[in-house]
């Protein structure tokens, strides 16, 4: 059932479905309390979080660290950490009640090497511990890509990649973003379409190399990029 539709190296063991279980119950049990999702049936937290958050694995399985940028309720940091336990996660968030929520779910799980964080990445982004520190930055349905790029490539080490997972039609963002590439040191190395398993669900995975070193100016001040997009 956890592993529905997934390519048979994505296949879980008995202790990774158990925490995907575990995962989906404190979602639920907290949702009650607070919006961290409005997918609320399992089979469709399965295949629209977990599932979902999974489709990038395939890209990351040669990169140690790895950020998720506004991860909300953990996705996809949590499942590809799940997943593969050898990578260093941070997961990041601007509401402090969903790192309240990642921190029981890190604690419950014992997952180790992951940890979360409250703040906007505009200033996230400029503190040493974090700047260009990370193999692979992650986000899945935040902002603009054009936008986005500017909180994500920042966190990235040279050579180091951004995947955005965007839904079917990015066409325009991709045309808008090419001055954010051209500016944040960023090349588009791979534009994958995609279907949920055994759906018509449609999503598109773009893949962003670090090529040049971010400007110490870039992120710039917490609200400019959405406001002013390079």
């Amino acid at each position: 059932m956890y592993s529905m539709g997934l390519e048979e190296n994505c296949s879980l063991n008995d202790n990774q479905t158990k925490m995907f279980e575990e995962y989906m119950n404190l979602l639920l049990e907290w949702n009650q309390r607070m919006n961290l999702t409005a997918i609320t049936e399992k089979d469709e937290i399965i295949l629209k979080h977990f599932v979902d958050s999974l489709t990038i694995s395939k890209y990351i399985k040669n990169y140690s660290s790895l950020i998720d940028i506004g991860t909300g309720a953990g996705f996809p940091g949590i499942p590809l950490k799940i997943y593969d336990d050898s990578l260093n996660i941070v997961l990041l968030d601007s509401l402090n009640k969903r790192v309240n929520f990642l921190n029981e779910v890190i604690i419950k799980l014992k997952l180790e090497n992951i940890y979360a964080i409250h703040g906007r990445a505009e200033e996230i982004a400029r503190y040493a511990d974090y700047r260009e520190k990370f193999d692979v930055a992650t986000s899945r349905a935040v902002a603009n890509l054009s936008v986005l790029l500017e909180y994500m490539l920042p966190f990235v080490k040279m050579n180091g990649l951004c995947i955005c997972m965007k839904g079917n039609n990015v066409k325009d963002e991709l045309n808008d973003a090419k001055n954010a590439l051209k500016i944040l040191g960023g090349s588009i190395e791979k534009i994958e379409n995609i279907n949920l398993p055994d759906t018509d669900i449609k999503r598109t995975i773009v893949i962003i190399k670090k090529i040049r070193r971010t400007d110490i100016k870039y992120p710039r001040n917490a609200g400019i990029p959405v406001k002013k997009p390079l």
